[in-house]
């Protein structure tokens, strides 16, 4: 191994080495934290958490395994949020790839705007959703968190265009969750009733000694399949995310 190729574990702990070290960890560490941020900004913790309840409301975790709930999760978050990086990429990422730079100072520039522009597309689609689901108080939330002797009313966000990143992205995760409970809620309790009307009926029937969890599982499943339950909630969830505007 060439000299310039061999790793030296005294040379990256001493005091010189020190600062690349760091910069080589929190650079692995932010790596690692990209795939998180990214499903963060999207509608996957709605749908995941919705088709969870599902799951769980069934009382069949074992015939839906967690493959199935990501793998499927994924897909419809996929669908709803390729307009927008299909915005993202043309509006930022794609003209600083085919952009020609004299020095690194224009080519820094040039990658910091192409961030802005980038993230632009997703900004508005995270405050098109908290502003759908009626849920603007996550902002203020966060925002008289960050200044708590509080804001001046020239200082206050007037549009979501001056809320930072880093209050949108929580107050939007805040906000998905609130709507997912909701939309879980709805799903939920039909099968609630199914479950309280089976107890009802073996109780009265005398079959105290058969668990009504074994004959509720499969009437839920045949109520799901006559009112065809996996388009009725695949439209729920897309059509609470409503049209996606990237323009």
């Amino acid at each position: 191994m060439s000299e310039g190729l061999a790793l030296n574990p005294e040379g990256l702990l001493s005091p010189d080495g020190l600062p690349a070290t760091l910069k080589l960890v929190l650079m692995l560490s932010a790596l690692s934290l990209v795939p998180s941020l990214l499903m963060m900004t999207t509608c996957f913790v709605r749908v995941s958490v919705v088709l969870g309840v599902l799951r769980q409301a069934l009382g069949t975790q074992q015939f839906l395994p967690n493959q199935v709930v990501t793998g499927l999760s994924l897909f419809l978050s996929l669908t709803v949020m390729w307009p927008v990086w299909e915005s993202a990429w043309e509006q930022g990422i794609q003209p600083y790839t085919e952009g020609v730079y004299a020095d690194e100072a224009a080519r820094a520039e040039a990658f910091e705007t192409a961030v802005e522009r980038s993230l632009e597309p997703i900004r508005r689609f995270m405050s098109a959703q908290i502003e759908l689901a009626g849920n603007e108080a996550a902002i203020d939330l966060f925002v008289d968190y960050r200044h708590p002797d509080g804001v001046a009313e020239a200082g206050y966000p007037q549009y979501y265009e001056d809320v930072p990143i880093t209050v949108l992205l929580p107050a939007y995760v805040l906000s998905e969750l609130k709507t997912a409970f909701l939309i879980g809620f709805q799903i939920y309790l039909p099968f609630v009733v199914i479950d309280l009307v089976i107890a009802s009926l073996l109780t009265g029937l005398g079959l105290v000694n058969v668990a009504p969890a074994t004959v509720a599982l499969p009437c839920k499943l045949l109520l799901f399949v006559l009112v065809d339950g996996w388009f009725l909630i695949v439209e729920l969830l897309l059509n609470s995310v409503g049209p996606i505007a990237t323009g």
